[in-house]
């Protein structure tokens, strides 16, 4: 190579510089072709590593055109960097001029309420309607009001059916949430519609259908005249609510120390769809809402003349009925504080729920 040879592709690299700038746009993408072009491995440097190629007369002038065609093409990158700067500062500034500090913000979307409690918000909707009350109690119950008061007297077996977790001060901590139908009771007297929604825990072997700590809500109905077809219109008038459609269900006699008769309303499996897998246990059923009619010695706890009324009382597990209507296969992924099972299915997709009142009219969101 000699030296016009060198002017010739000197030149020729301009031109292709020229046409590749005016493609770029980005800062990135100019600097990266800048590197490219007069970096050590790019032409520029390979030519200067040529010089010595040359004969000792002609190294001083290949030297000085090598440099000079460098020259160049760095000014060539330094205006076209400018040019680009220069179209995102206009662009920056244009936006700012049409920012209006008057308008509303954006809304920040923090998050929605856990299932159970979506749960919960619907069931309280749904007997307030019909005019229930909404009562709580405390967690930790004297064993009066956790037992005795509800037909459950010492060495009853149905104590060491709830395997109780008993306190130091010889209190426990609730194993359901009747003792607050039995206040309301002494409270307010007969006629009384009550709904006791809460926390309760029991001593449980943990597995896909069960936790020793799970929600609850139950409910109380005394009036004159009070039978076993308003508690079963009642309840399926709830499931269809909850579900919003019509359930298969069936009602079997059950033993619950404070109704009599007592019976357990079970629901279709709404995870395996009634063919049986590991939450309802292979049998396509799902016990969901244990209730009856409440026993006299009850009422009488209560305060209340088994002779003038009689009632009826459920309690249906809030996490329980999360896991069917939103199809948590395992109570596990609800209580286990794992993030991801607090969007269990698309069924969730929708607005973010902020109020309760939102909660209880567009049903489960987040």
């Amino acid at each position: 190579m000699n030296l016009e040879q060198l002017k010739k592709e000197l030149a020729e690299l301009s031109d292709e510089t020229k046409k590749a700038i005016a493609e770029i746009k980005s800062v990135d993408a100019l600097r990266s072709l800048e590197t490219k072009t007069v970096g050590k491995a790019g032409p520029i440097g390979s030519l200067l590593g040529k010089i010595r190629e040359f004969s000792p007369e002609e190294r001083g002038a290949v030297g000085q055109t090598v440099n000079l065609a460098k020259k160049e093409l760095v000014a060539m990158f330094a205006a076209a960097m400018a040019g680009i700067k220069s179209v995102a500062a206009d662009a920056e500034a244009s936006k700012a001029s049409d920012y209006d500090p008057t308008l509303p913000g954006t809304a920040v979307r923090i998050g929605c309420a856990h299932p159970v409690t979506q749960v919960q918000w619907q069931v309280e909707e749904v007997f307030q309607r019909l005019g229930f009350l909404i009562e709580t109690g405390p967690e930790m119950e004297t064993e009066y009001y956790n037992f005795e008061a509800l037909n459950i007297p010492a060495l009853h077996p149905a104590r060491d059916m709830q395997d109780t977790f008993w306190l130091e001060n010889n209190m426990v901590l609730r194993t359901h949430t009747s003792p607050v139908q039995v206040h309301a009771m002494q409270r307010h007297g007969a006629p009384l519609r009550v709904l006791a929604p809460g926390r309760c825990f029991r001593y449980e072997t943990i597995d896909a259908s069960h936790e020793n700590t799970f929600h609850q809500v139950e409910g109380l109905m005394i009036d004159k005249h009070i039978s076993i077809a308003n508690l079963i219109a009642m309840m399926k008038l709830l499931l269809q609510e909850v579900f919003h459609r019509d359930l298969k269900v069936r009602l079997r006699p059950g033993y619950f120390p404070f109704v009599e008769p007592g019976f357990e309303l079970d629901m279709s499996c709404a995870i395996c769809g009634g063919s049986g897998c590991a939450t309802c246990k292979q049998s396509g059923w799902i016990e969901i809402l244990p209730c009856g009619m409440v026993h006299p010695s009850v009422l009488r706890y209560g305060g209340i003349d088994p002779e003038k009324y009689t009632g009826f009382a459920f309690g249906l597990g809030l996490t329980r009925l999360a896991m069917m209507k939103y199809g948590v296969k395992d109570i596990r992924g609800l209580n286990g504080g794992d993030m991801r099972s607090l969007v269990p299915a698309s069924r969730l997709a929708g607005p973010v729920i902020l109020e309760k009142a939102e909660a209880v009219k567009g049903g489960s969101s987040c």
